[in-house]
């Protein structure tokens, strides 16, 4: 392919991409033809200079992530089909036209075959977030194929990735929008209002991936009262309310996000007491409150983000669910969640398993979680699945 530099591949390490793993580790690379900096568009082949797909060129151990397969020019019109297409699976699933939900992930990565790149759209407002120098040297392009396929449904684009992209990469990102004006902060989930701040909260500004479990929580909650850990804006709380909770407090190590929460619980139940908002570490929250509560959500932010430190994050997630197993009244709920990629599903419940054994109650699996629809998970790249969740009956 003229106009791209080449990566050529070992032999035999051309396997992985011929079952579409978009993903091209260091070590099966053979040769760079041409010149490349991060970020740069590249084009792949395998030993015998067969095509074998597009992709932006990273430093670090997956050093290409392949986003097409075809010989097709990375262009407006190919960014445009890949954003159609991600839309459409988004309208597949009933999120486009809700009258009580008006925010969900537009683009999931790899999932939607975009390595590096997440959208998130809240209520007009598409927030971009490039975890990948390519998808970020690309922002101007895919924001001007997000608005060729959502139209007057978008009112403004903000690139959130200053702090997302590789910190050895040579760019100086700075967040802020690409095209238009934010009309409105508040957003809408199954009825529920939220005010997200996408400049400074965590993430993309909420965290969407929770949205059917919340619900599911709001099936638990009558009548029992609720602790929702690692709260940041609130969701579980009043989805917890909405379920009919007795009380509902909620934990977080961070006093902005108490803050937030209040302003969220305010919006959907004003002047409501059964809710209490504290600013407080987790474990030192946990270390004394014996039969308090009879359903617990644990939502941690990720305990590992890489492999090197896995096992010291499934120590955390053991102490953790340890924690709430022992303080938990009998016959409580736990709904306990990991959004660490690195750690795997069987991980995660071995840790889970460990916590009931130290608290050493009978625990049983009722619901068996992950993420939500607009959520893909390509079925070539199951490392796709990163959140994982139990729902517990703790006797």
């Amino acid at each position: 392919m003229q106009g791209f530099s080449k990566i050529i591949l070992k032999k035999g390490k051309d396997e992985s991409l011929l079952r579409f793993h978009p993903w091209i580790f260091s070590g099966a690379i053979q040769k760079v033809k041409g010149p490349v900096e991060e970020g740069d568009v590249v084009a792949v082949y395998n030993h015998e200079r067969r095509f074998l797909g597009f992709g932006h060129y990273q430093i670090g151990s997956i050093m290409v992530r392949v986003f097409s397969f075809e010989e097709e020019v990375p262009d407006l019109a190919f960014w445009t089909e890949k954003i159609a297409s991600a839309w459409k699976l988004r309208q597949e699933i009933g999120l486009t036209e809700r009258d009580d939900t008006n925010v969900f992930r537009l683009i999931h990565g790899e999932g939607d075959g975009m390595p590096g790149l997440i959208v998130d759209y809240y209520n007009g407002t598409v927030v971009y977030q490039a975890h990948s120098v390519g998808m970020w040297l690309n922002r101007s392009l895919i924001a001007e194929a997000i608005r060729n396929v959502l139209g007057e449904r978008v009112t403004a684009i903000y690139d959130k990735s200053a702090k997302t992209l590789p910190y050895k990469a040579d760019v100086e990102p700075e967040d802020g929008y690409l095209w238009g004006e934010s009309i409105t902060r508040e957003v809408m989930e199954y009825g529920n209002k939220f005010e997200v701040d996408w400049e400074t909260g965590q993430k993309t500004g909420f965290f969407v991936d929770q949205r059917e479990n919340r619900k599911l929580l709001a099936d638990y909650a009558k009548d029992r009262d609720v602790l929702n850990m690692f709260c940041y804006s609130g969701g579980f709380s009043f989805y917890a309310m909405n379920g009919g909770a007795r009380l509902v407090h909620s934990v977080d190590a961070s006093a902005k996000a108490i803050e937030l929460t209040n302003r969220n619980v305010e919006l959907n139940f004003p002047g409501d007491k059964r809710h209490e908002a504290f600013t407080a570490d987790a474990f030192d929250f946990m270390r004394d409150i014996k039969d308090k509560y009879d359903l617990i959500v644990l939502d941690p932010p990720a305990f590992a983000k890489h492999q090197r430190v896995v096992r010291q994050a499934l120590q955390g997630y053991k102490k953790l669910n340890a924690r709430a197993f022992s303080q938990i009244r009998s016959g409580g709920i736990v709904f306990t969640f990991s959004c660490s990629q690195a750690v795997s599903k069987d991980q995660f419940r071995q840790a889970v398993f460990s916590g009931a054994a130290i608290a050493k109650r009978k625990v049983r699996i009722l619901h068996q979680l992950t993420q939500p629809a607009d959520h893909p998970i390509d079925i070539y790249h199951p490392e796709g699945e990163y959140l994982k969740g139990l729902v517990l009956y703790v006797e």
